[in-house]
């Protein structure tokens, strides 16, 4: 298990585009404005009364009790706990409407994520661990919630709720609120050198996050390899770093924000020491009456609160902005295979292929040309093999045909169509595609095999299975074609899950099919079984076969020696043979 696997290499935007991050992941409240708009009544409601208690107490302290006025005090406590029990259902309901919408966007979010995901090209899921772009789609977008929801429950009224206090303060005494806000200015300080280090931090436990991630869900997939190689040992001292890694991230992150919150705390307690000398010893208590005295020692608790309040949704705005921007970074991803503006539809083909000088280079390596100057043209109709050692261009060849890839040079054409200049969808749709590894869903047998055409019927389904000699086995499973696959077929052999995929291939009733290794995993007896079911598939269909096994493809119409970034020889089996060339060789090593 190699540990630089694991390397922080995803980037974020620097304080423009937190700002910028921030704005878009708002703007997502706005899809709710009628909802946004009575919360924020309700809150506005809230505030009003929290406000107005330390008066009512005011009031009634130096205007009731000290008078005497006991039926006076008797309704205006009763005004204030009515006032009270309405703000507490209030905030009940402010928060129900809150957490329902916060749902709502999350849900958005993951939907317009998973549905980029499935637009974004082949290297894009080459160069990004699974368990990453995981962490993406469920970890960091689950802690958005809390920066969704006090954007507005705690974000606004708390704002308004200090903007207030300090009004109302300095219109009942000027000196005491000088005196209780006296530390604010220490506040300040460290909010700015706090905020400098926080984000950092929390970017980094972000990362260590996706490590751990991608760790688990590589190890857990290749669990058969690890326990074979008796690799227990390495994997666990690798897990064991990561989660070191992870928990030292997440101590330096948390770290930052207790102090933050040690701050506040000192500054709270010098504002009270200070409002209460300065009314007591400075002004005395002929000045300042002991209810005025006992309504700023509440406003100067509404003043802190709120700062309380928000260094709290700041941190979380730090910790979590990380993760926005780690969720927009992939939504702003552009594919490297989309549809031109003016792309058309694929009519139905008849399944001609032509390459016209095509060079190909993965971007990440665009020194090394994979293909270099290839040009042929296949007939519809025709069966062609591709062999050649392993890295030669194969898969390349027909991943260019699909448009998983562009050329860097030169075009791809079916039935003359250039196939930049038609939708992808219309392409695939034509295409029938079979790979070594094929991938098998949790679900029924027959929904795996209903995947190559959604609105296939029970029978086509059926007939497909039979085509490929599939029928039989599926028959014996406990529910047949309802039997029930877990994850990647498991509990099938090898050889049924590549039957099973032939008979998804064989239900889209492909133009053009591609068969990439499609046989390798098939023991002998099994191969010889679905032969016939192959022979089927291929006729009438333009076919490419790329095998190492060159016994499997003996009937093909031609043959391509793939090597060299290019075409080495073509032609049938038996021309190639007797030409005693590259082909010649790869039998003859075979066959030894």
């Amino acid at each position: 298990m190699a540990f630089n696997s694991y390397k922080d290499d995803e980037k974020t935007g620097g304080e423009k585009g937190k700002v910028k991050t921030l704005l878009r992941l708002f703007s997502y409240l706005l899809i709710y404005k009628k909802e946004i708009f009575l919360v924020l009544l309700i809150m506005g409601f809230c505030v009003a009364v929290s406000l107005m208690n330390p008066l009512i107490i005011e009031e009634a302290i130096d205007n009731y009790i000290g008078k005497g006025n006991f039926s006076g005090l008797v309704k205006i406590v009763c005004f204030a706990a009515v006032l009270n029990i309405i703000m507490v259902l209030l905030i009940k309901l402010r928060m129900y409407i809150m957490n329902k919408l916060c749902h709502r966007i999350l849900v958005t979010i993951r939907l317009e994520l998973y549905t980029h995901i499935q637009t974004l090209d082949f290297h894009f899921f080459d160069s990004r661990p699974t368990g990453k772009i995981l962490s993406r789609i469920m970890g960091d977008i689950n802690s958005l919630k809390d920066v969704l929801g006090n954007s507005v429950t705690t974000l606004i009224p708390d704002f308004i709720t200090i903007t207030a206090v300090v009004v109302i303060m300095v219109i009942k005494n000027p000196l005491l609120t000088l005196a209780a806000l006296c530390s604010t200015p220490l506040l300040m300080i460290g909010m700015f050198i706090i905020q400098k280090y926080s984000h950092k931090r929390w970017l980094i436990f972000r990362k260590k996050s996706a490590n751990l991630n991608a760790f688990l869900h590589e190890n857990i997939a290749g669990m058969r390899i690890i326990q074979s190689f008796n690799a227990q040992k390495e994997s666990e001292e690798t897990f064991d770093t990561l989660v070191k890694e992870h928990r030292e991230a997440f101590k330096d992150a948390v770290r930052m924000n207790d102090a933050f919150n040690s701050i506040i705390d000192i500054c709270w307690g010098i504002g009270s020491v200070m409002l209460y000398y300065v009314g007591i010893v400075v002004l005395g208590v002929d000045t300042v009456s002991i209810g005025t005295l006992l309504a700023f020692g509440t406003y100067i608790n509404m003043f802190w609160q709120p700062i309380s309040n928000l260094s709290s949704f700041y941190n979380q705005l730090i910790t979590n902005i990380a993760a926005a921007e780690r969720v927009f970074e992939i939504l702003d991803t552009p594919s490297e295979i989309t549809d031109d503006s003016d792309a058309t539809v694929l009519p139905p083909i008849k399944g001609a292929v032509s390459f016209e000088n095509v060079s190909f280079a993965y971007s990440d390596a665009p020194d090394v040309k994979v293909l270099e100057d290839v040009s042929f043209e296949i007939k519809p109709g025709e069966t062609i093999a591709l062999v050649g050692p392993t890295g030669a261009g194969k898969t390349t060849i027909v991943n260019l045909i699909s448009r998983f890839y562009d050329t860097t040079k030169g075009s791809v054409k079916i039935d003359g169509h250039d196939v930049k200049d038609i939708t992808i969808h219309s392409l695939r749709s034509q295409m029938g595609i079979m790979t070594q590894d094929n991938f098998l869903f949790s679900g029924t047998v027959k929904d795996n095999i209903r995947y190559g055409k959604l609105d296939a019927t029970d029978e086509e389904i059926i007939a497909a299975a039979k085509a490929v000699n599939a029928h039989d086995f599926i028959m014996k499973l406990e529910k047949g074609y309802d039997t029930e696959l877990s994850e990647r077929g498991g509990g099938l052999s090898i050889g049924q899950k590549q039957l099973l995929a032939f008979a998804r291939t064989f239900v889209s009733m492909p133009r053009i099919l591609i068969l990439d290794e499609a046989t390798s995993s098939i023991d002998t007896q099994t191969e010889l079984l679905v032969q016939k079911g192959i022979e089927t598939l291929l006729q009438g269909r333009t076919s490419f076969v790329i095998a190492h096994r060159l016994s499997t493809i003996q009937k093909a119409d031609r043959i391509f020696v793939i090597d060299e970034g290019g075409i080495l020889e073509q032609g049938t089996a038996r021309e190639l043979f007797e030409k005693k060339g590259a082909y010649y060789n790869l039998y003859m090593a075979q066959s030894l």
